[in-house]
């Protein structure tokens, strides 16, 4: 892990994402709205409804399109890039003198304590909270970095990692939809332990008002959708849903509208930009959204048979039965804790049916 510092803006408590400020910077040098999305990496109805939302924050345009003529900076988007551009001059040399001086001191500890886990993980809010709170409990230091499932099993395939984590959907009445995952878990010394069981369905607006109950709707009403990455275990999941009931791919508007985690999917049907995603139910009950469950799915983490043997591994296999990492499973809706976390082979873990 490396350690960076940066600058950031605020309108009055509230910070502004440093992408808009970069893309504001790329219209500036570009004049084309698309073309500074393309440089940024923001979907062009995300980046236009951010920009929107700090306009209203700020009462005043920062953005203006002309028909013709692209995009371009009015006086104050120029001011606030003037302004950026100044800054990052006059403080980034002593910035990045800050930031290796605290990266020497990280490496130190870094490698006295070799106890230390680096976690690859598809985005899950108890994972999340168990990288957060082991360490404060006497457990090692987890690193948690966020990937899509088959990237996360294929960071550890190449040993970039310690503990991979995926989830395996559970269509009804069907055996769980593992094929894709195989190739990364077979012919290795791999174990498994079952983390939790998630419900995964359609995240709506608050109150349902488009009406949406069922995955023809998305289609039949047109609704705005807003998807998961390719490659992540959620669109994998999502894709053999649409598969399952005949519905293709381009009949969903916005099939190709991608966000990263399921709170962010959540977070853009909240801001009305989008009318329904697929996704966990905790992420729609963290936004104050509804929810319509489709199906079940189970998270599992995943490690080489030394990296299980390590203590650090140990001592997170025994937080997942211990009382206060339970309460947080069992108080995440939409979650179900195993019955429990033994160690399995691929074959142990996936002879039977999920529920």
């Amino acid at each position: 892990m490396k350690l960076s510092i940066g600058l950031r803006w605020l309108v009055d408590d509230v910070e502004i994402d440093a992408r808009l400020i970069d893309l504001m910077c790329a219209i500036d040098e570009r004049g084309s709205l698309k073309q500074a999305i393309g440089r940024v990496g923001m979907s062009y109805r995300h980046a236009w409804e951010r920009l929107g939302r700090l306009e209203s924050m700020l009462g005043a345009r920062l953005v203006e399109l002309e028909r013709g003529r692209g995009a371009h900076l009015t006086g104050l988007g120029k001011q606030l890039v003037a302004c950026s551009r100044d800054l990052d001059a006059r403080l980034k040399a002593e910035l990045l003198r800050a930031a290796r001086v605290v990266n020497r001191s990280y490496a130190r500890n870094a490698h006295a304590s070799s106890d230390a886990l680096l976690v690859c993980a598809s985005h899950d809010f108890a994972l999340g909270r168990l990288a957060e709170l082991l360490p404060r409990r006497g457990g090692p230091a987890v690193e948690l970095r966020i990937q899509g499932s088959l990237d996360a099993l294929a960071t550890l395939a190449r040993r970039r990692c310690d503990i991979a984590g995926f989830h395996v959907p559970a269509l009804p009445g069907r055996q769980p939809l593992i094929e894709p995952f195989l190739p990364l878990l077979r012919r290795r010394p791999l174990r498994l332990v079952r983390f939790a069981d998630r419900r995964q369905g359609l995240i709506v607006a608050s109150g349902n008002p488009a009406g949406i109950a069922a995955l023809a709707d998305l289609a039949r009403l047109q609704a705005r959708f807003v998807n998961r990455q390719a490659g992540s275990g959620t669109r994998l999941f999502f894709d053999a849903l649409l598969a399952s009931h005949r519905i293709r791919p381009a009949q969903i508007n916005g099939y190709r509208h991608e966000e990263f985690t399921h709170a962010a999917v959540a977070a853009m049907i909240a801001s009305g930009a989008a009318d329904a995603g697929f996704g966990i139910e905790a992420a729609a009950a963290q936004h104050g959204l509804s929810f319509v469950p489709l199906a079940s799915e189970r998270y599992f983490l995943v490690m080489r048979e030394n990296v299980a043997a390590r203590p650090a591994a140990q001592m997170l296999l025994a937080a997942l039965s211990s009382r206060w990492f339970r309460r947080i499973v069992r108080a995440l809706p939409g979650y179900t804790e195993p019955a429990s976390v033994e160690l399995l082979s691929v074959q142990e873990a996936f002879v039977q049916p999920q529920p």
